[in-house]
């Protein structure tokens, strides 16, 4: 069973390349799903300084209030991690990037809402690039720990988990709280109830031949 970090060396190389061809290199994807790992892969790879910023972390956004005053003298890698809680920060790097010479790359981490989306294509056109990341493939944990994979998925805490019943416990919190709190940031209206029961569906449905008809006499709809 593995336990140790996975060094995802293939999505490292990628990030390193863009963050060489643009200014500014986003990652987008799931909560949990090792945005901020690959970041300190990143960080530990990159020659020249580099700078952190946890935007969840109170204490260092008010660092960043005054954002250009903090972030026009830096030099190397600047991550700035949950970019979608600070997304006014866009306009400000928009300036950042487009200074001659480059001086400083930036490295954001976020979720794909729309609003991230919409303010960073606006504000950085032509100096973004974006990486979706998603979990652990088959290419990264070997064929050998295909079962696992298929069992736990490939969240990295849900994959690594030192028990099949901590890997469980993961999953099942993750989902409650992608239904109570992440959908709906993303404008989902649908209620967690009937959300999850689904999903629950969806998973009983898995490789079999889909029957709409089926799913909305389930749901009351017709």
């Amino acid at each position: 069973m593995a336990t140790a970090p996975i060094l995802r060396s293939d999505i490292v190389a990628t990030i390193r390349a863009r963050l060489r061809e643009f200014p500014v290199v986003a990652l987008i994807g799931a909560r949990q799903v090792g945005k901020t790992t690959l970041a300190r892969q990143v960080q530990e790879s990159w020659k020249g300084a580099t700078h952190l910023y946890d935007l969840e972390d109170p204490i260092q956004r008010r660092e960043l209030a005054e954002p250009m005053a903090a972030l026009r003298e830096l030099r190397g890698l600047v991550v700035l991690d949950e970019i979608q809680r600070s997304v006014d920060l866009f306009p400000v790097l928009r300036v950042l990037a487009d200074r001659r010479p480059v001086r400083a790359r930036f490295l954001l981490l976020g979720s794909a809402s729309p609003e991230l989306l919409q303010q960073s294509s606006e504000s950085l056109a032509g100096r973004i690039s974006f990486l979706q990341i998603d979990g652990f493939g088959l290419d990264e944990i070997g064929a050998e720990s295909w079962k696992q994979l298929w069992i736990r998925g490939g969240m990295p805490r849900s994959f690594l988990a030192p028990t099949e019943a901590q890997s469980l416990r993961w999953r099942h919190e993750f989902v409650r709280t992608y239904l109570e709190r992440d959908l709906p940031r993303l404008g989902v209206a649908i209620g967690s109830d009937v959300l999850d029961r689904f999903w629950r569906m969806l998973g009983h449905y898995h490789g079999q031949i889909w029957n709409g008809a089926e799913f909305a006499r389930s749901f009351g709809v017709r």
